[in-house]
């Protein structure tokens, strides 16, 4: 007699064991509103697509502007990076005569990320013009900053703000939610975008970013509206709270945070490098077009989120974060050298297989990450210690994208000057140069970050261990 066939598993259920944000909402902040408020996230992933994505494909391949001068425009927006911090504290002190903290914050963001993307197009347009320097490099760094500083400034706010709104229980899969929205509008201004520029011109390339920045504004007024409730105990300061140095001096004194924040930085300055240079690498490599390049950064995006999604799963069975930040660090080293392999086979299938399996192991490099960060953090510097993970992630994220476009330069300048061998001058040296500095740098970050692993300050009975919990983040800082 055969056994009784188990019940096929509903939706719902397949929702909840697979999204750590399925039971995100509650009374308090409904699934609805929850899922408006998220747009602010949508917006920030497109501005990030066309920041680390297709405009720097544009400017090297199409505008034929310098590698080193791209990689420097894209980590422009990083520079705001380590403040985020210091923009958390200050719009938790924020006082209002209106009562409120997050919602100017919010929106004079959205006003910056608006003015950037407006001007951009036309300040790289001048850009591709070497007879308009210095003015057109001014106009181009001025675009991009402005971008940047707003998503940095509305995001912080804006997940902040989620938090001020979730109740503590569903606070941290509420911001996972956000995150999550984060990874689709990256993904989904990947493909839109790329389908828009199949055809590339600079009438098209106007179009196309002004038209996000329209949309940046329509998302997040919709994502703002009527969130955040007047509060009178806002319009008042309150002298007894401590400073932002006082807070951040009692964090930075526990020497037990130098060697987690060192592997975060190597970690994500080897990842990042290639930010610049994946899509260049398609299109002056491979001879892919420029929608085709863009998919690229769709493909990253579904690596990431599915490394999300993954790393909920086996931080909810009770794995150790830190083994999951060196599986995704493992995760990287074989996605370059897919991507390294990419040139001398001429498939644009590894290409993409890479791109997707650095998403991947990024993915896991910082949700591992950002978890022991949390777990460190247990006294009123929870929000510093969250932020300077955030903080040294982007800075040395930002260090590692200028370094990668200033070594693909160099070394091609030395492949077409005669200085290398007959073997190394093609068009892949310089790309190939940077995907092996990153997996040395992701090698180092493993030996970084071993020996911490299994030794995290965590107690069984401390509530804030993530093992065997629903997964879930309090914070995202990036």
């Amino acid at each position: 007699m055969s056994k009784t066939a188990r019940p096929p598993m509903k939706i719902s259920q397949a929702m909840i064991a697979w999204l750590p944000f399925a039971d995100a909402a509650s009374t308090e902040l409904p699934l609805p509103q929850l899922l408006r408020l998220s747009l602010f996230q949508f917006s920030v992933g497109m501005a990030a697509v066309l920041l680390n994505g297709t405009l720097n494909r544009v400017m090297i391949v199409e505008l034929g502007v310098p590698t080193w001068l791209v990689a420097l425009l894209i980590a422009v927006p990083l520079l705001v990076a380590p403040f985020r911090a210091l923009i958390g504290h200050r719009s938790d002190r924020h006082v209002s005569a209106l009562g409120w903290r997050r919602v100017p914050y919010i929106w004079f963001g959205s006003l910056m990320q608006f003015g950037g993307l407006a001007i951009m197009p036309f300040a790289l347009l001048l850009l591709s013009r070497p007879d308009t320097y210095p003015i057109s490099v001014i106009a181009a760094a001025a675009a991009f900053l402005l971008t940047g500083l707003g998503f940095h400034i509305t995001q912080t706010a804006g997940l902040a703000l989620a938090t001020d709104l979730a109740p503590e229980d569903k606070r941290p899969r509420a911001v996972a939610l956000l995150y999550v929205m984060l990874l689709v509008g990256m993904m989904f201004a990947a493909f839109v975008i790329g389908g828009l520029l199949i055809e590339f011109t600079p009438t098209r390339l106007v179009q196309v970013i002004q038209g996000a920045a329209v949309l940046t504004m329509i998302l997040n007024l919709t994502a703002l509206w009527k969130q955040e409730a007047r509060a009178p105990e806002r319009t008042k300061p309150d002298p007894d709270a401590p400073g932002f140095g006082e807070l951040w001096h009692t964090f930075v004194k526990d020497g037990r945070n130098a060697r987690l924040l060192t592997a975060i930085g190597i970690g994500a300055a080897g990842f990042a490098m290639q930010d610049a240079l994946l899509e260049p690498y398609g299109g002056e490599v491979l001879g892919l077009s420029v929608g085709t390049t863009t998919a690229l950064t769709g493909a990253w995006a579904f690596g990431a989120l599915f490394g999300f999604l993954l790393s909920g799963r086996s931080l909810a069975k009770g794995a150790d974060p830190l083994r999951i930040a060196g599986t995704g660090l493992v995760t990287g080293v074989a996605a370059f050298l897919l991507i390294l392999f990419a040139a001398p086979f001429g498939s644009p299938v590894m290409l993409f297989g890479g791109a997707a399996a650095i998403g991947l192991g990024l993915g896991l490099f910082s949700v591992g990450t950002l978890i022991e960060a949390m777990n460190l953090a247990k006294s009123e510097t929870a929000g510093l210690a969250l932020g300077a993970w955030g903080a040294v992630q982007a800075t040395c994220a930002g260090a590692g994208i200028a370094l990668g476009g200033a070594t693909r330069d160099v070394m091609a300048w030395l492949a077409a000057d005669g200085s290398l061998s007959a073997v190394l001058a093609t068009r892949a040296t310089g790309y190939g140069t940077v995907y092996i500095l990153e997996i040395l740098l992701l090698l180092a970050g493993l030996a970084a970050i071993g020996p911490l692993v299994g030794h995290a300050r965590r107690t069984t009975n401390d509530p804030r261990n993530s093992a065997g919990q629903p997964f879930g983040l309090r914070e995202f800082p990036t």
